[in-house]
């Protein structure tokens, strides 16, 4: 998708950032861009904006002359056993960061309105295999290709920017957004890291500090499974182990499951190539943590 024609200087530090409430305000917004003849970059968050979705943010103001940023803790991906109540929201600190970072317009429907009580439909994807997340989380996909369909409906042609840690979701969206012809590019951003390798989640704010400290097992543990693989390690099923046993020796952390997969489908591999990812999750002090990685650098995107 070309970025067509530079037009309007861009939004400067503390501009004025609209706030869009509802899916027909967005969708006039967002055709009164492109009809001035500007680009549209959407940054989809659930909120609690850390400076991993700040770099998703620095992406499509890179890409495009408008950029747009959803803030919405989507009810439909969390199932009754999870966090949906506990996720952390904050939206009057997002919007002031918003304004700060020259966000032109942030989309914050509610519940009620996305998802009102006639509401009858369901968008499934098969693309991200049946293990891992899939498996994990059941009907979890659903609820976030559900959302997003909404979400690039309402928008319209655009850049969409999605970070590399959730690997299957953006293997999802990818595939959601070019079955259905809708005219949004994916563009994948890699993993932000905290300076001791933890991958940044707005589920990191509630860890304890000891819970912080115990999150780092599953970033140890891709580390160490890309050492092996460097001295010539290349079982697939042995270093799911190694990064299994990392994570099973932090008393504070609960393995959920590891693998060593295939970047397309998400299979589990026998024999490990530098493109294979690696994928982790466990939860600490109650809290799901996932965290991934190819193997070797330069053997694709990595965290």
């Amino acid at each position: 998708m070309g970025e067509g024609p530079e037009v309007v200087a861009r939004a400067a530090p503390g501009s004025f950032l609209q706030v869009v409430p509802g899916p027909h305000q967005l969708r006039s917004l967002t055709a009164g861009w492109r009809c001035q003849g500007h680009t549209v970059g959407l940054v989809p968050t659930m909120g609690a904006l850390h400076a991993g979705h700040l770099s998703l943010v620095r992406a499509a103001r890179r890409d495009c002359s408008r950029v747009l940023v959803s803030v919405f803790v989507n009810p439909l991906q969390f199932g009754s056993s999870e966090d949906f109540e506990r996720y952390p929201r904050q939206l009057d600190a997002d919007l002031a960061r918003l304004r700060e970072i020259a966000v032109d317009a942030c989309y914050c429907p509610t519940a009620e309105l996305l998802y009102p009580p006639e509401f009858a439909s369901q968008v499934t994807v098969e693309a991200a295999g049946d293990l891992w997340e899939v498996r994990a989380r059941p009907g979890h996909f659903a609820g976030v290709a559900t959302l997003v369909t909404k979400l690039f409906a309402a928008t319209g042609p655009c850049r969409a920017y999605f970070g590399e840690k959730d690997a299957q979701q953006v293997a999802v969206v990818s595939r959601l957004a070019l079955d259905l012809d809708l005219g949004v590019e994916v563009v994948v951003c890699p993993i932000v890291r905290d300076p001791d390798g933890l991958a940044l989640s707005s589920r990191n704010t509630l860890l304890s500090e000891q819970g912080r400290r115990a999150a780092l097992c599953l970033s140890r543990g891709i580390s160490l499974a890309r050492r092996r693989f460097a001295e010539g390690e290349d079982s697939g099923p042995e270093l799911a182990r190694l990064v299994a046993e990392v994570v099973g020796a932090e008393p504070y952390a609960r393995l959920d499951y590891a693998g060593v997969v295939d970047p397309g489908d998400f299979s589990p591999v026998m024999r490990a190539q530098a493109e294979s990812r690696v994928l982790v999750a466990a939860a600490v002090e109650g809290v799901r943590l996932i965290d991934t990685g190819v193997l070797a650098p330069g053997g694709g995107s990595g965290g």
